[in-house]
């Protein structure tokens, strides 16, 4: 495809799942500009070392990447500053404000959504809930204001991807707007390269927010007693670190490679939030290694009878059991990494490539009057 193309990301501060989703669609389009709300490239894979990133005004603004989340109410003015000419295909990876982004006239907009702002659609108390009640109601009142934003940021998209069926589903309650789903790229060809190891303890790894529901493993394994790795850092390491007792070991924030030697070391590993995806679940798999997860969001579609088990309340109690459940059971590591070589990066880039050119040719085409509201899908 002979296109101008430009991606849009929310920000780029790191290397987690929207990213390396990112970094796959530079590889099918290596021409491309990257546009974002402000970025730091020492964090980056070298993958964008050769792209040329954009940022908005917040990029000049001092602290940004430690002060973000508190300028909430900015970023959607920020996503709609960026400059977006000429290209004939924007593609927004969006988990925030990115899709807010306003594209050139005549250009096609693809969403590839992660999420619909989990803050701001359903998972408001998980985020917001620990605050005093007087800020409580000010930021009720503030992301009222961000729904409608955010609504009102849709229809500049002509068309939607979900990184999930769970989130399909979220975008088509909260949006009423369809989606076709491709699940996230994961590097299944070098995971499941690692050298497999009989593993003594279990693994989380995680940003450390609170919905990741940490604070939920941390104090299942203080009454199992067994060794836990905590692999991640975030603002709830403190108190983590706090409740945490003697088996719990804290690795802090790793490299890929140092990331995939846990997997390789891990009896399972644990998985206790609600996610949309999950990528870290299918890292583990490919590696051979079972997950133990919450039995909600996106673990549904990563995790099957023979790659783990679930629990189903987020409990202390139901996650030890579900352990104890754990231990019982076999698991084979060709069979896991068998069902993880599903979601390899390859096979995220092929669909994205062929869905792409179907929409691309629609749209040149104008084969609908509606083009605006939901392009066809051609599907095999």
């Amino acid at each position: 495809m002979n296109l101008r193309v430009a991606l849009v990301h929310d920000w780029l501060i790191h290397m987690r799942g929207g990213e390396k989703v990112l970094e796959a669609l530079v590889e099918v389009f290596p021409q491309v500009d990257i546009h974002t709300l402000f970025f730091d490239r020492t964090r980056l894979s070298p993958v964008f070392d050769k792209v040329k990133i954009k940022g908005s005004f917040l990029q000049y603004l001092p602290g940004i990447k430690s002060c973000y989340r508190w300028l909430l109410p900015v970023l959607p003015f920020a996503a709609r500053s960026l400059r977006l000419d000429p290209y004939d295909l924007v593609i927004s990876s969006s988990h925030c404000v990115a899709k807010a982004c306003r594209v050139p006239s005549g250009a096609l907009h693809i969403c590839y959504c992660h999420t619909p702002a989990r803050y701001v659609w359903g998972f408001e108390d998980e985020y917001f809930g620990r605050y005093p009640v007087p800020i409580r109601k000010v930021i009720h009142a503030l992301l009222g204001w961000l729904r409608k934003q955010d609504l009102e940021s849709n229809r500049g998209v002509h068309f939607f991807i979900a990184n999930s069926q769970n989130t399909a589903r979220r975008i088509e309650k909260y949006y009423q707007r369809e989606a076709e789903v491709i699940h996230p790229p994961v590097d299944t060809v070098r995971l499941g390269q690692v050298e497999e190891k009989p593993g003594e303890g279990f693994l989380v790894v995680s940003a450390l927010v609170p919905y990741k529901r940490v604070d939920l493993a941390v104090e299942a394994f203080n009454r199992l007693g067994y060794p836990l790795t905590i692999v991640g850092s975030g603002p709830e390491l403190g108190r983590l670190k706090r409740m945490a007792g003697p088996n719990v070991r804290f690795l802090g924030a790793l490299s890929d490679e140092e990331v995939r030697d846990q997997y390789a070391g891990t009896r399972a590993l644990i998985f206790p939030g609600e996610e949309d995806f999950g990528i870290v679940p299918v890292e583990a798999e490919a590696c051979g290694k079972a997950v133990i997860a919450f039995a909600r969001g996106g673990a549904l579609e990563t995790v099957t009878g023979g790659t783990g088990v679930f629990f189903s309340e987020q409990t202390p109690e139901s996650l030890m059991e579900a352990v104890r459940r754990f231990e019982k059971l076999p698991f084979h590591a060709a069979i896991i990494r068998e069902h993880a070589a599903r979601f390899d990066r390859k096979a995220f880039q092929d669909k994205i490539r062929l869905l792409i050119a179907n929409l691309c040719e629609t749209w040149k085409n104008r084969k609908i009057e509606n083009l605006d509201n939901h392009l066809p899908v051609t599907r095999k």
